[in-house]
């Protein structure tokens, strides 16, 4: 596991405690893509799949963790990143545990994000994520808009 992954683990933990209860875990941050695990033992239905609960909360999480890191790298500090809105389909059941990947913006959209919270102290952004099946199907779909703020 990366430092950078090391210390995400660690804020969500400490910051969102639900995280634990989860079991989330930060799996990988390269190349600007972030993945997230949430084993499905923690986090199982009555149905003996992952809880569209949890499903909703790794999503959303990725996003968030995504833009943590990513602020970080930019060198911004003095913001707080919220979920303004978020939309998510529930195509197939997650019967494995979840791995959440949120891949980067594009580049043009980062750069006008951080543009504009640089100039006006508020920004916000698309964020998209999915979870895949064990056999590499998508089970679930999340976009988000992120805002951060000072």
């Amino acid at each position: 596991m990366s430092r950078d992954s090391r210390y995400l683990e660690a804020i969500l933990h400490h910051d969102i405690p639900l995280t634990r209860a989860m079991g989330l875990r930060v799996e990988q941050w390269e190349n600007h893509e972030l993945r997230l695990r949430a084993p499905l033992q923690e986090n199982i239905n009555h149905k003996s799949s992952m809880f569209g609960g949890s499903l909703y909360c790794v999503s959303v999480l990725a996003g968030w963790g995504w833009m943590h890191l990513r602020l970080r790298e930019a060198g911004i500090e003095d913001g707080h990143i919220v979920i303004h809105e978020g939309q998510i389909a529930y195509p197939l059941p997650v019967v494995d545990d979840a791995v959440a990947v949120c891949p980067p913006p594009t580049d043009e959209a980062w750069n006008r994000f951080e543009t504009i919270y640089r100039r006006r102290g508020r920004s916000r952004i698309a964020l998209d994520s999915h979870i895949l099946t064990a056999d590499g199907r998508e089970a679930v779909r999340f976009s988000g808009q992120f805002v951060l703020h000072r």
